[in-house]
């Protein structure tokens, strides 16, 4: 689905959608937001780059991102479950990862964990390997997979 297609579906649905990104830093909400009218469906996007971000804006645990680390599906679930709660919608999509340069032999480049929050649903979660692609590919395909997830929830 297109972004237009995902936010036609939600809007059909009656269902509005938050974002909690990292890695990506806004590009999954400017996809849905570059589409005239995606105000009725897309409430709001959280860019949490730093792990005090994620703590003061989704409420994730510093237990958490110190036990496993941002990059992580702990985290991931963390974060899309904060973007549920702290806005007023149905769902919601996390995005956590290294889109480098760098990594390191546990977290390597490319590696990529998502959220998906549903009111009423357990959390789903997901880690792609993307592999050293580069920032920019790893992290549009890291925007792509999100939107997937979206779709997916709204099929």
């Amino acid at each position: 689905m297109t972004p237009a297609e995902i936010l036609a579906a939600a809007r059909a649905r009656g269902i509005t959608i938050a974002t909690a990104e990292s890695c990506t830093g806004g590009m999954v909400a400017a996809a849905l937001t570059d589409i005239a009218g995606s105000s009725d469906v897309f409430d709001r996007g959280f860019i949490t780059y730093s792990n005090a971000a994620k703590i003061d804006m989704l409420g994730v645990s510093p237990q958490t991102l110190a036990t496993d680390g941002a990059v992580s599906e702990a985290v991931a679930v963390e974060m899309a479950a904060g973007a549920l709660r702290n806005a007023d919608v149905a769902l919601a999509v996390s995005i956590t990862g290294i889109a480098g340069p760098g990594g390191s032999e546990h977290k390597p480049e490319g590696r990529v964990c998502f959220g998906l929050a549903q009111r009423g649903q357990p959390t789903r979660t997901e880690t792609i390997e993307f592999g050293a692609l580069g920032r920019a590919l790893v992290r549009q395909s890291a925007t792509n997979q999100a939107l997937a997830l979206l779709a997916l929830a709204l099929s």
